[in-house]
């Protein structure tokens, strides 16, 4: 990808980042979330712990911002989810300047959250930090709204800083973590916080919100958009990139062959990563990432597949998991067990092992799996 294509998909991230929902009528699904909230402010219940979980890119932190806006909001009703917009704090929210949230996440030059970011740095530990700041005297003297993005990659060192906060919110304050499932949040975070889980995107919801966000693309390329999106916004920002959604397309013909060449997918797999460039390691970590969850939804759909039954919004990736049933090898064990690899591999693109390797170890593994 080149640098100028580089920063206009950056450039289109951060506009739609920014474009909230004016009302949570706007905000598109979460329907029961927004339900279970909207009860628990009416009737004085509110937690003061969350852990938001579900797939990236389906509105978990534009939600975490709406539930921010409601319980700052200067005009609107302190039982009510209910906010005007258009008061300073709202404003503020919107830009991410009020006094009073504090917003966190992963760096993009790091695979972790870093302890300096909880617990202050060295030279001020317990002095800064959202475990320190969350602790300070409200601004307006109401509550502090704390939102951790990237829970997912809170060390154990960095889940310990927590606890105390955890345990001991302090009065009036909201913290929400914001993650992809439960399983990958470590234990003592996991039973520290309520659970709200966010169901992805229904196909027709990707294409509203992909129509007002992206208007300078053509209707066909928001169709196809919607359609491969998988239910998820970030996904279908991804796949604007026609490289990438080429190779996507290439991926799953691969996959779908029997037998697997899994030498052939490993130099596949590894030049597309390599065109990121050798100084780009985030760049190249993200489409190894993409990758290995394009591996997910395939074996996934196979798995429907091989079952017989016909499920998805990706009309593509279907066709080719149908073709895979007929002569696959493997069943749904070899299926199943390809799927979880793919899950691993994910994961191990921010452990810092060698790329190479990685790649090479997993695309062997497929081919083993697949003639089970």
């Amino acid at each position: 990808m080149s640098e100028s294509r580089k920063k206009k998909a950056a450039a289109v991230e951060q506009e739609v980042a920014y474009q909230l929902p004016g009302t949570w009528d706007e905000l598109l699904g979460h329907e029961r979330p927004k339900k279970w909230f909207d009860i628990a402010v009416r009737q004085g219940r509110l937690a003061s712990t969350f852990l938001f979980v579900g797939k990236d890119g389906i509105g978990k932190r534009t939600f975490a911002k709406l539930l921010a806006k409601a319980l700052f909001c200067k005009n609107s009703d302190p039982t009510s989810l209910h906010f005007c917009g258009t008061c300073e704090a709202c404003v503020q929210v919107d830009a991410s300047t009020h006094p009073d949230l504090i917003e966190i996440g992963k760096p993009d030059d790091k695979s972790t959250i870093p302890v300096d970011l909880l617990i202050g740095p060295p030279e001020a530990r317990m002095r800064e930090g959202l475990c320190h700041d969350i602790r300070l005297k409200a601004f307006y003297g109401g509550r502090k709204v704390a939102i951790l993005d990237d829970a997912d990659t809170l060390q154990e060192e960095g889940a310990n800083c927590l606890l105390k906060t955890l345990e001991e919110p302090p009065p009036g304050s909201v913290l929400i973590l914001i993650g992809t499932s439960e399983q990958k949040q470590l234990p003592t975070i996991r039973s520290r916080c309520q659970i709200v889980r966010f169901r992805e995107l229904q196909r027709e919801q990707v294409h509203a919100v992909l129509e007002r966000v992206l208007p300078q693309v053509s209707a066909e390329e928001i169709k196809d958009l919607a359609g491969c999106a998988d239910g998820s916004i970030s996904q279908a920002l991804l796949l604007k990139d026609p490289e990438l959604r080429q190779f996507r397309y290439q991926l799953y013909e691969r996959l779908a062959k029997c037998p697997l060449d899994f030498m052939e997918l490993a130099k596949a797999v590894g030049g597309l990563a390599d065109a990121a460039g050798k100084d780009v390691g985030a760049l190249k970590r993200a489409r190894m990432k993409i990758v290995f969850e394009f591996g997910e939804r395939f074996y996934r759909q196979l798995l429907i597949a091989l079952d017989g039954k016909k499920l998805g919004s990706d009309d593509m990736l279907q066709a080719k998991a149908e073709t895979a049933a007929k002569d696959y090898r493997g069943g749904r064990h070899g299926a199943l067990a390809c799927w979880q690899r793919c899950q691993t591999a994910a994961e191990d693109v921010d452990r810092f092992i060698n790329q190479s390797m990685l790649i090479e170890a997993w695309a062997a593994d497929l081919a083993k799996y697949s003639k089970a």
